[in-house]
C-alpha cells in the first residue's frame, strides 16, 4: 500500500468570514483597502479607474468578499454569479492596474487581519485572481515609441 502525502492545510475550523470578525470585519477592511486606495500616491492609476465616489464600489466588494470569505453570499443573490473577467473587461486592466489594487489589498489584509498563515493564503490568493483580471499589457513607455 502506498500513501500520497500532499502539503495541504487542515479544513478551517471556521471560515475567513468569522475568523475576519463577520460582517463588521469585512467592512473594515473593505473600508481600509479603499481607504488606501485614497490615500496612496502609488495606487493613483486603480483609483482613477473608480468613480470619485467609491460608496458603491465598497459595497460591492463588500457582498463580494461576504459570500467569498463563507459568510452570506450577498453578490450572488443580488447579481448573481460574480463572473469576475467579465464585469472587469470593460476597464483596462494592465500590470500597473493589478500591481496598484495589489498594493492596496495587501497592506489592507496586513493591517486588518492578525491570523498569518490565512492572510498569507489571502494574499496569495488574491494575487491569483488579479492575475487572471489583467486584460491589457498596459501603456508602453513613452521612450520605446521614438
Amino acid at each position: 500500500m502506498t500513501i500520497t502525502i500532499t502539503k495541504a492545510a487542515p479544513p478551517p475550523t471556521q471560515t475567513p468570514y468569522d475568523v475576519l470578525g463577520g460582517a463588521a470585519g469585512v467592512q473594515r477592511l473593505v473600508q481600509r483597502f479603499y481607504a488606501l486606495m485614497d490615500e496612496l500616491p502609488e495606487a493613483y492609476r486603480v483609483r482613477s479607474m473608480h468613480p470619485e465616489n467609491l460608496q458603491g464600489s465598497a459595497q460591492s466588494l463588500f457582498e463580494f468578499l461576504s459570500g467569498w470569505f463563507g459568510g452570506p453570499d450577498l453578490y450572488a443573490q443580488k447579481h448573481g454569479h460574480p463572473r469576475l473577467r467579465m464585469r472587469h473587461n470593460p476597464y483596462t486592466v494592465g500590470p500597473v492596474e493589478r500591481d496598484e489594487w495589489l498594493l492596496c489589498m495587501t497592506q489592507a489584509l496586513s493591517e486588518q487581519v492578525a491570523d498569518a498563515p490565512l492572510r498569507d493564503h489571502l494574499i496569495r490568493t488574491f494575487s491569483q485572481i488579479a492575475d487572471h483580471l489583467v486584460n491589457s499589457q498596459g501603456q508602453v513607455a513613452a521612450a520605446f515609441n521614438d
